[in-house]
């Protein structure tokens, strides 16, 4: 059964250009995540084979990120990057001090999110740095590709944080990126067990990246109350916010985030929510425990979460189950068992 406790089968490999091009051994990938991307998630995932990230603006300084780094490499051997996430702000970001610190921490894997990667190409391509660029729509994924990036992380309406206003599920953006992206391709939104790896890789993806299933990890620096709330939640328990805005989030269903939908479709502008949606409220959540705090983020893939097992066996698990949909499930369908 999905989400239950099984032995891993670390015999297991799941070969595709994703795991040859990255060298790592499993296709599965820890999404790059704002206050939860820490050493200790990160190297718990590449523990178990796959690839963890820090995510950068976690730390508040590029010499934070550097120290953070350090830690990573401290607790595993194995390959993990970092999420740099490319945003507008108030407050200016330094971003290049960012890039050049990751750069001058060995780190050789890098995720670019948000904004177009291609002002940032030329100096990870000069210090041999790959490029996994996530976005939210086959026109954007092909834009990256021409920039040069080294893989496309496709991300489904299904993901938690935020899916872009096209509303596309997995089950269609993948195959429709699919046939358009000729470099590695991970499949991300919805994602939480084998199945789900099993059947991104039926509809052409050459991996999985998962943010709302490695929350719920032991290793996740979140309060244990909201990995129990995120396993005691469904499918149903997420709001859309900034729809009106055209700037659409998939949050946790809660007070704040309900009555921020409501303000918006009344007319609201985003003055009026702000104190809702303040980004400390949220960090508060996974501090505190209290999931009525503020915004937070999570996708409807909590509604197949059932347990909060560690990072590590978490990969194994996955790949162990897709697995067996693959040689057991399928092949019996086929009538090769």
């Amino acid at each position: 059964m999905p989400n239950k406790p099984t032995r891993r089968r670390d015999t297991t490999v799941l070969t595709t250009r994703f795991t040859e091009t990255f060298n790592v051994k499993h296709p599965v990938v820890q999404g790059g995540m704002q206050w939860v991307g820490t050493a200790e998630l990160a190297a718990a995932v590449s523990k178990g084979g796959g690839l963890g990230l820090i995510t950068a603006l976690t730390q508040s300084s590029p010499e934070g990120l550097v120290a953070e780094i350090k830690r990573c490499g401290e607790l595993t051997d194995g390959p993990f990057g970092v999420n740099l996430t490319i945003l507008p702000t108030i407050k200016p970001v330094p971003y290049d001090e960012y890039r050049e610190a990751i750069v001058e921490s060995g780190v050789r894997i890098v995720e670019t999110a948000g904004s177009n990667p291609a002002p940032h190409m030329p100096y990870f391509t000069e210090h041999g740095v790959k490029v996994i660029h996530k976005c939210t729509s086959v026109r954007h994924a092909v834009k990256a590709q021409d920039a040069g990036v080294d893989a496309i992380s496709i991300d489904g309406f299904e993901c938690a944080g935020h899916p872009g206003e096209d509303d596309i599920p997995g089950l269609v953006l993948i195959p429709a990126a699919a046939e358009k992206i000729t470099i590695p391709m991970l499949a991300s939104g919805g994602l939480a067990d084998g199945r789900g790896l099993a059947a991104a890789l039926a509809l052409g993806a050459d991996g999985i990246n998962m943010g709302t299933r490695f929350l719920c990890t032991q290793e996740s620096p979140i309060h244990h109350s909201i990995k129990e709330a995120i396993v005691a939640a469904s499918e149903l328990d997420t709001e859309l916010i900034f729809r009106t805005l055209r700037n659409t989030a998939r949050v946790a269903s809660n007070a704040a985030s309900r009555e921020t939908v409501a303000i918006l479709d009344g007319g609201g502008e985003f003055g009026d929510v702000q104190h809702l949606v303040n980004g400390q409220r949220g960090r508060t959540v996974y501090e505190s425990g209290d999931p009525e705090a503020g915004i937070w983020s999570v996708g409807m893939a909590q509604g197949l979460i059932r347990d909060i097992p560690s990072a590590t066996d978490l990969v194994g698990r996955i790949v162990a189950e897709a697995e067996e949909i693959v040689t057991g499930r399928l092949s019996r369908i086929l009538g090769r068992s």
